[in-house]
């Protein structure tokens, strides 16, 4: 896996990227109430705000790490937001994201410069 300094991680599944938010995340935000998604067959930029998360303290966005296409979302959580909090690094993954290059993700940190960035 590889994570993101917005918290999300990113797990090459074939062809295709799987996107969701760490455990860190997921604990900082408390417990999740309600989950956005993208529409899939969207065209997004790395930045992009794709998904909105709420939770009994706040509301956040999930950024696209990448530029593609969103292929597909996970529905699950629209009617179990909760999963994020069970099972965020697993269950709870918000969308999948074809890229045009995969090494891309080179830049982005492996577990261990993510947990020095968590402390």
């Amino acid at each position: 896996m590889k994570y993101t300094k917005e918290h999300e991680w990113l797990r090459v599944e074939g062809d295709v990227v799987v996107v969701g938010i760490t455990e860190h995340a997921a604990t900082q935000l408390g417990d999740v109430v309600f989950v956005e998604l993208p529409d899939t067959d969207a065209m997004v930029s790395a930045g992009d705000e794709v998904c909105v998360i709420e939770s009994v303290k706040a509301a956040s966005d999930i950024l696209a790490p990448l530029d593609g296409e969103i292929v597909a979302v996970n529905q699950k959580l629209v009617d179990a937001p909760g999963l994020v909090n069970e099972d965020p690094t697993g269950a709870a993954w918000f969308f999948k994201m074809k890229v045009a290059d995969l090494s891309v993700l080179d830049e982005f940190m492996d577990e261990d410069e993510y947990a020095e960035l968590i402390g």
